[in-house]
This record gives C-alpha cells, structure tokens and sequence, in this order.
C-alpha cells in the first residue's frame, strides 16, 4: 500500500473514510446498506473494531474508529475487499436493481484501470485516516459525521438520519462516545 497516510498507529482513534467508486450511489438500497452492515458488525465482535461514531451516506461512509488490537489499517484493507466482493454479487443479483449494467461496468472499467485489482474496483484507494489526537479533535470530527445529511439536504437534523450514530436506534453498536 503507497498510502502516505495509514491506520497504524496502535490503538489511537482515527477518522476514516470509505468512498464508492465514482461516487455511485450504491447505498440507496437496503440490501446493499444490511450487507456493508454485516460486515462492520463482524469486525466489532470478531476483528477488535471500535466505533465512536459513524454516518453512511448513499456513496461513502464516515467512521471514527480504532482496532483494540492489531493494524486498523490491515482490519481496514480486509474489509474492503470483503465487502467489494459481496456488494458486488448483491449488486449483479438483486433482482430490483435497475442500475446493475451500468453499476457493474463501471466498477469493471474502474477495476481494469487499477494496479491493485483484477476486474472490479468497488471502493475507492484509501480511506484517507486522520488521528485523532485531542478530545476537541474527536468532537469536531464526530460532528461533521453526524451533520453530513443535515449538509446533504437528507434530512433537517442530525438524529433523523438512521444510517448515523446521531440517531438513537441506529444499526450499530457504539463504544461509549456521546
């Protein structure tokens, strides 16, 4: 990985972020969003992932994170490619997914013009981590997380949006950040 900047710092909290491709707008379908979800909660109970917040956004998603034990940036490496596979196959399988010709050749072409990938590039390279190094650091980037659809036009506040820590049933487990 030719990263300048990586998730290896041990056990800091990081601000991370995940791109789709092209900016595809892949999680508008709650097939897609339950198996990018799916994965992120096995990272919690079997990889070491800690989340103090997150928002996932129609094509990208925003995590502040750290791994109890281990390389984040390894844990974040293996989640990518996990899920590219899996949304991928979702992706040419849904039977209601009116995108899929021209969701799967893009991210084909995308993958063809990659060093790193064979056929299919789902993610973007790099999940471009900040440290967060300050309690005032963490806050601030936990409130552009939380405000991102409020900035969207998504909804008009942040507790409104599901697929976000700012909501109080949201799908995933916190680690004690709120």
């Amino acid at each position: 990985m030719s990263e300048t900047r990586k998730a290896n710092v041990e056990e800091a909290i990081y601000f991370v972020t995940l791109t789709v491709d092209g900016w595809v707008d892949v999680f508008t379908r709650k097939e897609l969003v339950e198996e990018l979800l799916k994965s992120i909660r096995y990272c919690q109970e079997h990889k070491g992932l800690e989340l103090f917040a997150y928002v996932i956004m129609s094509n990208h998603a925003h995590f502040v994170m750290r791994r109890s034990e281990g390389s984040l940036a390894d844990l974040l490496r293996d989640l990518k490619s996990f899920t590219a596979k899996q949304l991928l196959q979702l992706i040419a399988t849904l039977p209601k997914e009116s995108r899929r010709e021209w969701m799967l050749h893009h991210f084909n072409r995308a993958g063809r013009t990659s060093a790193q990938n064979k056929e299919f590039a789902f993610w973007k390279k790099g999940s471009h981590p900040i440290v967060l190094y300050t309690p005032a650091v963490m806050d601030q980037k936990v409130k552009y997380i939380h405000m991102n659809p409020v900035v969207s036009g998504v909804v008009s506040q942040p507790e409104h949006y599901l697929l976000s820590s700012a909501h109080e049933d949201g799908p995933l487990v916190l680690n004690g950040y709120g």
